[in-house]
């Protein structure tokens, strides 16, 4: 019987030689160390939630969602120890109930912590980082099975790695998150014109502990979102009006949307103006993982690319000039990170701009996606570890200060390349 992975969106795939779901890490040992004598390569599959070829091999495919617990919980220092195959989601609602949650989360939290953290993914706020930042402490599993615990005092190169990796260290096995007490956030959602948030842009990054917006090419509105903590009691809203806004406006009608773009692509610009005027007025009060968050249904393939929050007004309008010019039903989102200081952080020792296109699933992303990376190298744009791209080591490496020194770690603790697949060898190079 053949073993077979696919990711989310399914536009990834691969046949490893075996699939292993260790229960714990004397398992996962084994796994490793039969890997080792047998000479195959391990990859690690979180939730399959990235676009990229990160995962595939022909070797020993690896999946942690059996090691999915919470460990300790200490609500002095907010700090957490979970096993890293558990989502995001099932961490949140986990930790509520001891009155912790994690400052910041993305519109999906499906992602396992150590996917989500190994790849930098993030939310939006400019004084808030990406999710790897809050990884306080990691333990690393090595190919000869032996682990090792990283932080700023045991290791801070390693830790500085570890923290977003790509999979290309080790098998992360558990890690120790700092969190905050939990709150509640109002998230408000309103269209605005595009230029009027332009014109205007710092007020509304720095006037909002969280902002993002989504876009459309042809439209020349803006479908906003902004979320505040409030000293407000939960207001969860009713599984009827979650189901009517979040599962049929947002993706069975806007599924339906797209499947009509993609037969007939003369109703792009009429679908953009449609979808934009239909993001009315809404307003949620509720625990801050819940309003973060939100199902995503229709299947897509993405780019993302963060470049210098100085850039952001002429990159905004030079992806939605470029992005009239093909056909996609798909918004582009804009979204802000604080700096930090992992190695191959893409908000890395700069106060970021992030920002996303997309394509939907069956309809030819590459030309579109190309033309719009040539814009993002303009502006040194570093790629979301979890998104397409085409970059290579070669055009990585001057983009990222500290490139050499995440390579010397990769040399210490994985110095036969047994973590590597050809996506890391392309984009981080050999060992």
């Amino acid at each position: 019987m053949t073993n077979s992975w696919v990711n989310w969106a399914g536009d990834q795939q691969c046949a490893p030689a075996a699939v292993a779901a260790p229960l714990d890490t004397d398992e996962l040992a084994e796994i490793l160390g039969r890997a080792a004598s047998t000479g195959q390569t391990v990859r690690v599959a979180g939730a399959g939630h990235s676009f990229t070829d990160t995962v595939l091999t022909d070797g020993v495919l690896v999946n942690l969602a059996n090691m999915n617990r919470v460990l300790d919980v200490d609500r002095t220092t907010g700090r957490v120890r979970v096993e890293a195959g558990i989502t995001l989601n099932a961490a949140s609602n986990a930790l509520h109930p001891h009155g912790l949650a994690f400052p910041n989360l993305g519109d999906i939290d499906a992602q396992t912590v150590a996917g989500a953290t190994a790849t930098a993914t993030h939310g939006t706020g400019a004084t808030l980082q990406n999710l790897s930042a809050a990884l306080h402490s990691i333990e690393l599993m090595l190919a000869d099975g032996s682990q090792v615990e990283l932080n700023a005092e045991s290791d801070p190169e390693g830790w500085r790695a570890a923290r977003v990796s790509v999979g290309a260290l080790g098998v992360v096995t558990a890690a120790t998150l700092q969190l905050v007490p939990s709150f509640v956030l109002e998230g408000i959602e309103r269209p605005v014109p595009v230029e009027d948030i332009l014109a205007d842009l710092d007020s509304y990054v720095d006037g909002n502990e969280h902002f993002e917006f989504y876009m459309f090419a042809h439209s020349p509105l803006a479908m906003t979102k902004r979320n505040n903590p409030v000293d407000l009691p939960e207001q969860p809203r009713s599984k009827a009006a979650d189901w009517f806004a979040d599962i049929l406006m947002s993706n069975y009608a806007f599924d339906a949307l797209c499947r009509l773009g993609k037969w007939q692509p003369g109703l792009v610009p009429w679908i953009h103006r449609g979808a934009a005027y239909a993001g009315s007025y809404r307003r949620q009060v509720d625990r801050s993982y819940r309003v973060f968050a939100s199902p995503r249904l229709i299947r897509f393939t993405e780019m993302e690319y963060a470049i210098p929050r100085e850039h952001s007004v002429a990159a905004i309008r030079e992806i939605k000039e470029l992005s009239a010019t093909f056909d996609t039903t798909m918004p582009i989102e804009v979204r802000w990170v604080a700096p930090d200081d992992a190695f191959l952080s893409p908000a890395g020792g700069r106060d970021t701009c992030y920002l996303a296109v997309h394509q939907y699933h069956g309809m030819d992303f590459e030309p579109y996606f190309r033309a719009c990376e040539a814009v993002f190298d303009r502006y040194n744009g570093r790629p979301h570890w979890g998104k397409r791209h085409f970059q290579t080591a070669e055009t990585l490496r001057p983009r990222y200060p500290d490139w050499d020194r995440f390579a010397e770690v990769r040399r210490r603790f994985d110095p036969k390349g047994r973590f590597s697949n050809a996506y890391s060898t392309r984009v981080l190079g050999s060992v």
